[in-house]
C-alpha cells in the first residue's frame, strides 16, 4: 500500500498542494483527475521522489519515502514501473533495446537472461516479432504498448502512468485501459494514473481522487461518481452534454 499523509507542496511560496492525505492500495487502478492547474502532476511526482514536499509523509508498504537511505531510494526505485506521457521511447533504440534499458541499468542479468525478460514482457503486451522494429515504424497504440512493456520488465511493485492514452483514438485508447488494469491486477502491482480521458476514468477507475486548488476535492470509485452530489466534481466530470445523458440514465436506472 503507498500512504499519503498531510501532503504539501509549494514553489516560491506559493503552496501547490496543500495537506492532501490518500492510499493506494495493490490490485487496483487509482485515476488522478482535476483541472489543469489543480496539482495533478506535482502530486504525482512528489510520489515518485522527484519533488520534496515540504511536509506530509509518503509510505511505501511503510517505508516513509523521505527517510530512506540513498541505497534503499535506489531499491525503491527498482520497484517502480512509468508509462510517460507520449510513451517517452527512445527513437534511436530499437523495441528490444528500448525495453532492455532498465534491466541494463539496474540488473546485472546476462544478455540471454535480460532477452528472455524482453520477450515475455512484448509477449504480454502482445507485441511479439518486433524486437528489430524502431518506435517511427510502429503506430501510437503500438508504441504505449511497447512503453508499458519497459514499464513492466523490472517486474514492479508500483506502476505510476502519465496521461497512457494521450493521443489515441478511442479504440486504441480502451485496449490500453484494458491492458493496464489486466495487469495491475495480474501482477499485482499499485497503478496509478493521472489522466484528463473521462472514458478511462469510467471504465477503470476503481478509485478516482479529484484535486482542485491543490486540495482533494473528492475521492470514490467510479460507481460512487455516477452518484455523487458534489457540484464540483459534477461540473468537471459531466461537463459534455452526452456524459450528463450517461449520468441520467445510470441514475433512472438505480433509482
Amino acid at each position: 500500500m503507498i500512504e499519503v499523509t498531510d501532503l504539501h507542496k509549494e514553489f516560491n511560496g506559493v503552496p501547490v498542494l496543500k495537506g492532501i492525505s490518500t492510499s493506494f492500495e495493490k490490485g487496483k487502478t487509482s485515476m488522478i483527475i482535476g483541472q489543469s492547474g489543480s496539482g495533478k502532476t506535482v502530486f504525482l511526482k512528489c510520489l515518485l521522489g522527484l519533488f520534496v514536499p515540504e511536509k506530509g509523509i509518503i509510505c511505501f508498504d511503510g517505508r516513509k519515502h523521505t527517510e530512506l537511505s540513498i541505497k534503499q531510494q535506489r531499491q525503491l526505485r527498482k520497484e517502480i514501473g512509468m508509462v510517460f506521457q507520449g510513451g517517452a521511447l527512445y527513437d534511436s533504440l530499437t523495441v528490444e533495446e528500448n525495453i532492455m534499458f532498465p534491466l541494463k541499468m539496474f540488473t546485472n542479468n546476462k544478455p540471454s537472461e535480460m532477452l528472455h525478460r524482453v520477450n515475455a514482457v512484448l509477449k504480454r503486451v502482445n507485441l511479439e516479432n518486433v524486437n528489430k522494429k524502431f518506435p517511427a515504424e510502429l503506430s501510437g497504440g503500438m508504441q504505449k504498448r511497447v512503453a508499458i512493456a519497459r514499464a513492466i520488465v523490472m517486474n514492479p511493485k508500483y506502476l505510476f502512468c502519465d496521461e497512457p492514452n494521450s493521443g489515441l483514438d478511442p479504440i486504441t485508447a480502451t485496449v490500453i485501459d484494458n491492458l493496464i488494469q489486466e495487469i495491475t491486477k495480474e501482477y499485482q502491482m499499485i497503478t496509478i494514473i493521472n489522466s484528463h480521458d473521462m472514458n478511462s476514468v469510467m471504465e477503470i477507475g476503481e478509485k478516482i481522487i479529484f484535486l482542485k486548488n491543490g486540495i482533494k476535492a473528492w475521492e470514490g470509485t467510479n460507481k460512487d461518481i455516477f452518484k455523487t452530489e458534489n457540484e464540483t466534481v459534477v461540473d468537471f466530470v459531466y461537463s459534455s452534454n452526452l456524459f450528463k445523458k450517461v449520468r441520467e440514465a445510470y441514475l433512472n436506472e438505480t433509482k
